[in-house]
């Protein structure tokens, strides 16, 4: 497989800025087998079945973005510069790795300070990213992180707009819980406790596992050939309950539907066999292309991806490649909304 493979034209204007209101009027691409629908995500308790199990990934994005300033001793007297900090991966011992801007004139040992009483020590700086140490830990950090911290917007669309405050309530979802994202499970966000309460009452039930999603989903592949992409863990977790709710949907033949890419790949890491899953916590670097063969998923809920992405060797692993090239060519002419705060789809490859 070729990077060439997954790639496709998309025209600018269909990358969205913002999010449809309320969150349940997107469009939704209703793939099954041969068959495209044209619908809304509102409508999606006439799409499922009663007994259908939705998978829903808990976690919750966390203000990551950080603006601060340095300070240095020069032959011409003190120097303040400004640093910008996207904190990426929480360490076992407490530190963070983090993208940093600019990350060459970073020294080891200098601090950087932020709003609200936070200072970070650099600990260690590579090629690519720095180790932070922060002055504060627990909720003490949580909640200087809550005052000086921005919401990470994806780059597409930090591009065109900067965050800002209506994104600590766009960008999040309505069950999120479990902090530790620097992006959102975007398929996730079309739905709100009305939305959630109407498949309850249709007869869907609902399995909650976690994934914390990393700045990594948004890294492009860099290699032609696909097989050599390297993609980076990120920490996930299938409880007990999940597990016994899913190995039962499957054993009973009802339809297991992940509503994201992030809770797809949190369940294939934690299958043991077909229609098996243990429980599961810790890091997870799964790479799910064509010919890959999915062991719990029985469909998916995403959103439109990015071209030449790991997202889209995915869902072309879930439904063809060649069928995702017609449902993505159907999306653009029909000028559904692409990526994090675009539309969405319902692909169900039986």
């Amino acid at each position: 497989m070729k990077l060439s493979d997954f790639d496709f034209d998309l025209p600018e204007h269909l990358i969205a800025t913002r999010p449809a209101r309320p969150r349940s009027s997107a469009k939704l691409l209703v793939a099954q087998g041969d068959s495209i629908a044209d619908r809304h995500v509102r409508d999606l308790p006439d799409v499922l079945r009663a007994g259908d199990l939705l998978v829903l990934n808990t976690t919750k994005v966390i203000p990551a973005r950080l603006s601060g300033h340095r300070h240095r001793d020069s032959a011409q007297g003190p120097v303040v510069a400004k640093v910008e900090v996207t904190l990426t991966e929480p360490q076992p011992d407490g530190s963070w790795r983090a993208l940093a801007k600019p990350l060459r004139k970073l020294a080891e040992g200098e601090e950087i300070v932020f709003a609200a009483g936070l200072v970070a020590k650099v600990v260690e700086r590579g090629a690519e990213d720095v180790r932070l140490s922060f002055n504060l830990g627990g909720p003490a950090f949580d909640a200087a992180l809550e005052q000086a911290g921005q919401i990470p917007l994806p780059p597409y669309i930090e591009a065109r707009r900067r965050a800002d405050e209506q994104d600590r309530t766009d960008y999040q979802t309505v069950f999120a819980r479990d902090a530790g994202a620097v992006a959102a499970p975007t398929a996730s966000l079309h739905f709100d406790e009305d939305l959630l309460a109407q498949l309850r009452a249709r007869g869907v039930e609902f399995a909650e596992v976690t994934l914390h999603v990393g700045a990594g989903t948004f890294l492009p592949v860099k290699t032609d050939d696909v097989s050599e992409h390297k993609m980076h863990a990120e920490w996930g977790q299938v409880s007990e309950t999940a597990a016994a709710q899913i190995t039962r949907a499957r054993a009973e033949g009802r339809r297991v539907i992940p509503v994201g890419t992030t809770a797809l790949r949190v369940l294939e890491t934690a299958a043991t066999g077909p229609g098996q899953i243990a429980p599961y916590t810790g890091m997870t670097d799964i790479f799910i292309t064509p010919g890959f063969r999915f062991q719990i998923a029985s469909g998916l809920m995403t959103n439109f991806h990015l071209p030449k992405s790991t997202l889209m060797m995915l869902v072309s692993a879930l439904m063809g490649r060649e069928r995702i090239m017609g449902i993505y060519a159907h999306a653009i002419a029909k000028e559904y909304r692409f990526f994090s705060y675009g539309d969405s789809s319902i692909l169900l490859p039986g």
